[in-house]
């Protein structure tokens, strides 16, 4: 007798088809807009069974983004285009674990990170380079694929774009911190004596997005500072927001941010705005003749 090979969730998911038993669900062209779940169709009153496996695919493709540690020597040789000698720093978690249950501990630095940063900087005295304008700071924060993969393409965009600039932005070395969440950039740009800081960081893994990465911007940072002072540029990635758009929004904010010498609620992006009370003619069809 022959075998057969197993088949595919799709050959599965077509077999049913052909025999009339998966429903398809007429929203479902809309799937070639966006990543959400919709129009999935129903084969009785359950998902196809394609559907399915693709969730659970998902999913753990989520759980992985979670856990798997950063590669920081990777990471190194990436950044090494423009940048010799990052500072490799710690939070107060010791581990992933200790990240995830204390999410206090992943906003503060840990003791030898500070005693790190106070070196650097009697160093730069020493030198006459005591002031920055930009601390760059990447964190692994809940996905580290997100930083290993989009972290240095939109580096290699964003730092183009500041050495474009007629003023110039002195950038302090960039700071590489594990098991780090957001707020771990205050310490650091306030160590640091820099006027902003930027934290890119591994956002929250979605189910249809586990390499997102999230930008925030803190003018003046200082320990102790709220998300009411930060400004946030989300999804970046090939998949969402591109690294030319993403380095453009975080020349603006940037700019902005030194102008008005704040950041957060008060700061508004508006550099992609095309609104009503910009243009010359009204387009508000209420209006119209």
């Amino acid at each position: 007798m022959k075998n057969s090979s197993p088949k595919t969730a799709q050959e599965i998911q077509q077999q049913h088809q052909d025999n009339g038993k998966v429903v398809h669900n007429p929203w479902r062209q809309l799937r070639s807009f966006t990543d959400a779940r919709i129009g999935l169709g129903r084969a009785g009153i359950s998902l196809p069974t394609a559907e399915m496996l693709a969730f659970q695919l998902s999913h753990a493709q989520a759980r992985d983004a979670v856990n798997f540690p950063l590669d920081l020597a990777a990471l190194c040789e990436q950044l090494e285009d423009f940048c010799a000698s990052p500072l490799h720093l710690h939070s107060q978690a010791v581990d992933r674990n200790h990240y995830l249950q204390r999410p206090d501990l992943g906003r503060k630095l840990d003791q030898a990170s500070r005693d790190q940063l106070s070196n650097y900087m009697r160093k730069a005295a020493v030198a006459a380079e005591l002031h920055h304008d930009i601390a760059i700071v990447i964190v692994d924060g809940l996905s580290s694929l997100a930083v290993q993969k989009n972290a240095h393409p939109f580096l290699v965009q964003l730092l183009t774009i500041l050495r474009e600039q007629p003023e110039p932005w002195r950038l302090a070395p960039i700071s590489l911190v594990e098991q780090g969440r957001v707020a771990i950039g205050d310490d650091i740009g306030e160590l640091l004596n820099a006027k902003v800081v930027l934290v890119l960081i591994g956002e929250r893994p979605g189910l249809s997005s586990p390499d997102s990465l999230g930008l925030y911007l803190t003018w003046q940072p200082k320990t102790g500072l709220n998300d009411a002072c930060r400004n946030c540029i989300s999804n970046i990635r090939p998949a969402g927001l591109s690294y030319q758009d993403a380095a453009q929004r975080t020349l603006y904010l940037l700019q902005e941010a030194k102008r008005l010498n704040l950041s957060g609620v008060g700061l508004k992006d508006r550099s992609q705005d095309d609104v009503i009370e910009h243009q010359t003619q009204t387009t508000n069809f209420l209006l119209s003749e």
